[in-house]
């Protein structure tokens, strides 16, 4: 597969904007080009536009090359990149699992991109030949997110790695959530799929949602498109001097994922006591989708008790479910206590 048949025509001609830091790598002792006001260090210079010192930082906790990274503002920012870069308006279309997070949908709508719908199977699992049988010749992008959103489990590895290797086109598999899941990743696997994107976060294990900084990986190709069509300066120096100080402090989100893990199990323990609760679907995420009598009352209730969950009634084969994230033990029992009350 040659990634670059793939690409729109006016990208793969595209002259990329080339900013002042572009043009010149390493230190210097004067900075005179680029119209920076020259008071009010360090927040006067423009950023690495490459984040080149994150990137090497992420690489030795992920084991991927740094050229095979790519940063955003969160993972919506490369969501929307790849449908700018291979996805052509209005002729173009994409097949993604559904119900699954909802910003594939919506990025494909901003770029008047078909977006194509394969049902998850009772079991909240999916066939790589259902996917496959809805794709045509404009097919660009297959969307899978493993462990997937709002359902908490992780999606068949065989059927991922068969989609992947089926499919004449990119596949984006989203592992927001996979530090919570028992499977690996599949960035070990990277160098065999040309054609995968894999989709980190800071915003879940990382405790870092607010810096809004998302991880894509995958080949050198695709990062190179990626980086050709970002904003110059897309991620901050605030953003950047943060998720290097969460890098260099591996040792406390490891710490985070294992107590997480552990409040897991016990609410799910404590939702299996209750009455209301109908059904509990297993989980490789930080949070627990379940069903109950009454899911919209019930949010309702929660909300005139500051209690903040999510509804997801209205979303395809969740009908009378919330989500629930896992949260300290103090807010699982608070959660808990209103629970039995109402």
């Amino acid at each position: 597969m040659n990634i670059f048949d793939l690409v729109r025509k006016n990208i793969a001609s595209l002259q990329p904007y080339s900013c002042a830091r572009d043009e010149f790598k390493g230190e210097a002792s004067v900075y005179l080009d680029a119209n920076e006001n020259p008071y009010n260090a360090p927040y006067n210079r423009y950023p690495d536009p490459l984040q080149w010192e994150v990137k090497n930082a992420i690489s030795k906790v992920k084991g991927v090359n740094a050229e095979n990274i790519f940063l955003g503002n969160g993972s919506d920012e490369p969501i929307d990149l790849l449908y700018r870069v291979f996805c052509e308006p209005r002729v173009d279309n994409v097949v993604a699992i559904e119900p699954t997070y909802g910003m594939y949908k919506v990025s494909a709508n901003i770029n008047d991109i078909e977006y194509r719908k394969v049902l998850l199977h009772d079991d909240f699992n999916f066939s790589a030949d259902e996917m496959l049988a809805a794709s045509d010749e404009n097919t660009k992008i297959m969307w899978l997110c493993s462990p997937n959103n709002p359902t908490g489990n992780r999606l068949d590895r065989n059927e991922v790695i068969k989609l992947i290797t089926t499919f004449k086109g990119i596949v984006v598999l989203d592992e927001a959530y996979i530090d919570f899941s028992s499977e690996e990743s599949l960035t070990k696997n990277m160098a065999e799929f040309p054609n995968l994107v894999i989709l980190q976060t800071f915003s879940k294990a990382w405790g870092s949602a607010a810096i809004r900084l998302g991880m894509a990986f995958a080949s050198t190709d695709i990062i190179l498109l990626l980086n050709k069509i970002k904003y110059p300066y897309n991620v901050n120096i605030l953003t950047q001097k943060q998720a290097l100080a969460a890098l260099h402090n591996k040792n406390q989100v490891d710490e985070w994922i294992k107590t997480l893990l552990s409040e897991r199990v016990y609410l799910i323990d404590k939702l299996r006591e209750l009455k209301i609760i109908k059904h509990i679907y297993p989980t490789d995420a930080n949070f627990v989708l379940v069903r109950v009598e009454d899911a919209n009352a019930l949010y309702q209730y929660l909300v005139s008790q500051s209690i903040i969950v999510r509804n997801r009634n209205s979303v395809s084969l969740c009908y009378g479910c919330i989500r629930i994230t896992v949260g300290t033990r103090e807010e699982n029992d608070t959660l808990i206590e209103h629970l039995k009350q109402f």
